[in-house]
C-alpha cells in the first residue's frame, strides 16, 4: 500500500470529527478498532477500509481523552500543581495541570485561569501549587460567529477556572521565556517594539489593536504569525549557509542531504524560539515530513507531499481538524499547487526585476481569487487592497524585515551591542515605512454576507472549465451550476415570514426581530473594558445575515442591556431608539405607546408614563404581534412591577412566546404573570457561569408546570423562532441547527454558577 493512499485513509478517517453530532463511546470505538484490525489482516483487498476505520477510532479516542477532564473535574475544588505555559495580560494564565490532589496527570489537561493576578509576577515555565475551582469549557454560540468552545478544545484546553490560593513551587522561567524577556528589554526604546517582537519570536499579545485591524483590512495578517513563510525563509538561509561552507570542503564531505538536514534543524530552533505556536508547529511538522520524503530518494508529486503533510498533522493531533488555522494553511497550500499547475505564469522575455514582479503579481492574484471561499466563510469579508498591500508587504517583510530581525536576535546573544542597536533601528524604520504605506491605502475591507458563499467558488470553476474547454462541452450544466450558486442572491423570502432571534451574548440580552431583510433590536447586550457585544457579535451577525437594522428598543439603563448602544449608533447613525429613559434623542417607550413596523404591531405595556421606578422595574415591556402570533419582550422586570402591570394592562399580555424576565431570576416570573401570558414557549438569555446562578430552578419548574417549552442560551446557544402563516418553529443552534460533539454542555448538567 502506497504512502499517499495511507495518507488519504488517515484524512478521511479523522475528518468526521469535524461534523459528528456525538462521539461514539469508548466501548463502541474499542469494538470498531478490533473489527478494523481483523479487517486489515484478513480482507487484504479491502485493507484500506479497515485502515480508515482505525484512523477514525484514533480520532475518537483523542476527542474522548480531551473531554474526560471537562466532565470529571468540572465543579470540583482541586489542589493542583500547575505549569504556566502562556500569559495574556496580568490576570489570564494558560496552564497545564501536572498533578491533581497529588496524582500525576498523563496527559496533563490544559486550563485557562482568569480574573486574578498571581501573588508574584509570573512567567512561562514556572510551577505553582494552587487551589482551583475548575469549570468545563463553555463558549457563546451564534450562527456564523467565532466558536470559542471549539477553539479551546482544539488547543487541548477543556477547563477554565479561578484560583483561590497560589504558592510558587518552582520560580524558574523557561529558557525561551528568559530569552524573550531579554529581547523585549532590548527592543523597549523602539516605537515598533511590539510588532518586532511578534515578527521575531511570535509574541503577539501586546501588538496594538489598531495594528491588528489594519493588517486584517489590508489582508496582511498572515505576516504576523510565525508560520510556513517564516519557517521556510529560515530553512532557506540555513541551506544557503551550509552550501556556502561546503564550497571549501573536500569533495567526499559534500552531499545534498547535509544542507537539507541542517536547514531543518535551524528551522526547528527558530520554531522553538517562536514558542511552537500552532502555525509554527504545523509548519515544522510539514517540513519534517517533506524532508523524510525527500531523503527517501523517490520522486513525489506536490499533491502527494501535501496529502502526507496533512495526514501527519492529523494523526499527531486529531483535534487539529477543529482549528480554522489548519484549514487556512492546508487550503492555501492546495491553492498554490492548483494555481501553478492549472494557471502557470507566462514565460516572458524580460529582465529579472520585471519577471520577478510579474511572478509576484501572479502569485498574489491566485491567492486572492482562490482563497475567497475560505476567507468569506471564516472572516465574512475580503480586502480589495490585499493585492497591492501584499505585493509590497510580502517582499518587504520576507526579504528585508525578517532577515534583519533574525540578525538582531543572533547579535543580541553573540555580537557587539553597537551593531545590534543599528540592526534594531533599521528594522524599526523599515516597519515605520511599511505601515505608512498600509495606512496610505484606501479603505479596502468589504463585509460579505452568507449569500455569497456559493459565488466565491466561481474562480475555481472558471479555471477548471477553461482548461477543460467546458464552455463548449457542458453549457447546460454550467448554466444550471451558475444558477444554483447565485440562488441565495435573488431568492426572496415570503413577505409573511418574520423571525425573532435571541442571540447568545452571555449575561445580558439582545433580541433581533427581522422581516423583509430589515431588523429591530431589543436591547444591545453587555459592555466590558475595551469592548462590547455590538462590536464583537451583534454587528458582525447582522452583516453576515444581510440585515439592515432600523431601530433599537432599549428596555432600561443597566449595562448588560445597553452595552452595545453607542457602537451600534456609530455604525448606523440613522437608527432610532425607543426607551423609558427620557434621554435626548430617544423616542418614548411607555404604556399606551404603539407603532407599526414592517406589518408588525408593537405595543408597550410597561412602564407607566409617570413612573418613579428605576432600574429593572422600569424596563420597557413590549408585545410584538402579527395578528396571529405574538412575542412578549420583558427586559428585567421583577415581581412588584409584574403585579402593577397586571393590574393596569392585563388584557394585552397574552402571547405565544415570552422572553423570560430578568434572565430567570427568582425575583421575577410570578405565577400570575405566566398564567396571564398563557404562552407556549419561554426564552431566557443568561451566561452559564454567572454569579447569580440564573436561571433559578424554581423559575424553570414554574414555567414547566404551566406547559411552557423552555429554551435558554447556555443550553441552546442562539435561539431563533420563525413565524409564517403555516405556524411557528423554534430552532436552537447548539442542538438543532449545528449539533456537534464539541458544542455539548460538558460537566455537571445543572452547573450554571
Amino acid at each position: 500500500m502506497r504512502l499517499p493512499t495511507i495518507a488519504i485513509s488517515a484524512i478521511i478517517g479523522i475528518c468526521p470529527l469535524f461534523w459528528l453530532p456525538q462521539l461514539p463511546s469508548v466501548d463502541v470505538a474499542g469494538t470498531i478498532t478490533l473489527g478494523a484490525i481483523a479487517f486489515v489482516i484478513i480482507a487484504r483487498r479491502f485493507r484500506i477500509v479497515g485502515l480508515t476505520a482505525l484512523f477514525f477510532c484514533w480520532g475518537v479516542f483523542a476527542a474522548q481523552k480531551i473531554i474526560i477532564p471537562a466532565n470529571t473535574l468540572s465543579g470540583r475544588l482541586l489542589q493542583a500543581e500547575v505549569e504556566i505555559v502562556a500569559i495574556d495580560g496580568e490576570t489570564t494564565y494558560y496552564g497545564k495541570l501536572l498533578r491533581i490532589n497529588g496524582q500525576r496527570q498523563i496527559p496533563a489537561p490544559g486550563i485557562v485561569l482568569y480574573g486574578q493576578a498571581l501573588p508574584e509576577k509570573g512567567c512561562v515555565g514556572q510551577i505553582w501549587q494552587m487551589t482551583i475551582k475548575a469549570r468545563a469549557v463553555h463558549g457563546l454560540l451564534n450562527e456564523g460567529m467565532f466558536d470559542g468552545q471549539r477553539y479551546a478544545l482544539s488547543l487541548h484546553r477543556p477547563l477554565t477556572g479561578r484560583f483561590t490560593h497560589a504558592n510558587r513551587v518552582d520560580g524558574q522561567c523557561s529558557i525561551r521565556s528568559q530569552l524573550v524577556s531579554t529581547l523585549a528589554k532590548a527592543l523597549e526604546p523602539y516605537p515598533w517594539q511590539h510588532v518586532m517582537l511578534a515578527l521575531a519570536v511570535g509574541e503577539r499579545a501586546d501588538v496594538p489593536t489598531e495594528i491588528k485591524r489594519l493588517l486584517q483590512e489590508t489582508g496582511t495578517s498572515h505576516l504576523m504569525a510565525i508560520s510556513g513563510l517564516h519557517i521556510s525563509l529560515v530553512a532557506m538561509m540555513g541551506w544557503v549557509l551550509i552550501r556556502g561552507i561546503q564550497r571549501v570542503l573536500p569533495c567526499r564531505w559534500i552531499g545534498w542531504r547535509m544542507p537539507l538536514c541542517a536547514s531543518f534543524l535551524l528551522a526547528l530552533m527558530y520554531a522553538w524560539l517562536s514558542g511552537l505556536q500552532p502555525p509554527a508547529l504545523r509548519s515544522i511538522i510539514a517540513a519534517g515530513v517533506w524532508l523524510l520524503l525527500r531523503l527517501s530518494g523517490r520522486r513525489w508529486t506536490p499533491w502527494e507531499v501535501w496529502l502526507c503533510c496533512i495526514a501527519a498533522l492529523l494523526v499527531l493531533d486529531p483535534l487539529a481538524i477543529l482549528t480554522q488555522s489548519l484549514w487556512l494553511s492546508a487550503f492555501a497550500v492546495a491553492t498554490l499547487i492548483f494555481w501553478y499547475q492549472w494557471m502557470p505564469p507566462l514565460r516572458l522575455q524580460c529582465n529579472v526585476i520585471i519577471k520577478g514582479l510579474i511572478s509576484l503579481v501572479h502569485l498574489q492574484l491566485g491567492l486572492m481569487l482562490l482563497l475567497l471561499p475560505l476567507q468569506v466563510s471564516i472572516f465574512h469579508g475580503m480586502s480589495w487592497t490585499s493585492l497591492p498591500a501584499n505585493l509590497v508587504a510580502v517582499p518587504w517583510v520576507t526579504l528585508g524585515e525578517i532577515p534583519l530581525l533574525l540578525a538582531g536576535v543572533v547579535l543580541h546573544f553573540t555580537g557587539p551591542a553597537t551593531m545590534e542597536s543599528y540592526i534594531w533601528l533599521l528594522a524599526d524604520r523599515l516597519l515605520e515605512g511599511l505601515f505608512w504605506f498600509l495606512r496610505a491605502l484606501p479603505q479596502g475591507w468589504q463585509d460579505i454576507d452568507y449569500r455569497w458563499q456559493g459565488i466565491v467558488v466561481i474562480p475555481w470553476l472558471v479555471i477548471i472549465l477553461w482548461r477543460l474547454n467546458g464552455w463548449t462541452r457542458w453549457p447546460a450544466s454550467i448554466l444550471a451550476c451558475g444558477t444554483l450558486l447565485t440562488f441565495p442572491l435573488w431568492r426572496q423570502l415570503p413577505p409573511q415570514m418574520w423571525s425573532v432571534t435571541m442571540l447568545d451574548v452571555g449575561q445580558g440580552l439582545s433580541v433581533v426581530i427581522t422581516r423583509n431583510g430589515k431588523a429591530l433590536l431589543y436591547d444591545t447586550g453587555l459592555a466590558w473594558p475595551g469592548g462590547d457585544s455590538a462590536q464583537q457579535l451583534i454587528i458582525p451577525w447582522l452583516r453576515w445575515h444581510h440585515l439592515q437594522p432600523e431601530g433599537i428598543i432599549l428596555s432600561h439603563e443597566h449595562l448588560d442591556h445597553r452595552g452595545g448602544l453607542e457602537t451600534l449608533l456609530k455604525t448606523w447613525p440613522a437608527l432610532w431608539v425607543r426607551s423609558p429613559l427620557k434621554w435626548e434623542g430617544h423616542l418614548p417607550c411607555f404604556r399606551g405607546e404603539s407603532w407599526r413596523w414592517q406589518g408588525l404591531t408593537f405595543r408597550a405595556v410597561w412602564p407607566l408614563p409617570d413612573t418613579m421606578e428605576k432600574g429593572n422595574n422600569r424596563s420597557c415591556v413590549v408585545r410584538v404581534d402579527d395578528g396571529r402570533y405574538s412575542v412578549l419582550l420583558t427586559g428585567d422586570i421583577e415581581i412588584s412591577a409584574e403585579m402593577s402591570m397586571l393590574s393596569h394592562y392585563w388584557q394585552h399580555l397574552a402571547s405565544t412566546l415570552v422572553q423570560v424576565p430578568h434572565h430567570g431570576s427568582s425575583t421575577s416570573s410570578s405565577l400570575a404573570l405566566l398564567q396571564r401570558i398563557d404562552g407556549q414557549a419561554a426564552l431566557a438569555s443568561t451566561a452559564r457561569y454567572n454569579a447569580w446562578h440564573f436561571p433559578s430552578a424554581k423559575v424553570k419548574t414554574r414555567y414547566s408546570q404551566r406547559n411552557y417549552r423552555w429554551f435558554d442560551t447556555p443550553h441552546q446557544g442562539q435561539v431563533t423562532v420563525n413565524f409564517s402563516p403555516e405556524g411557528w418553529q423554534i430552532q436552537s443552534l447548539r442542538d438543532q441547527i449545528y449539533p456537534r460533539w464539541y458544542h455539548q454542555w460538558f460537566g455537571d448538567a445543572g452547573d450554571n454558577g
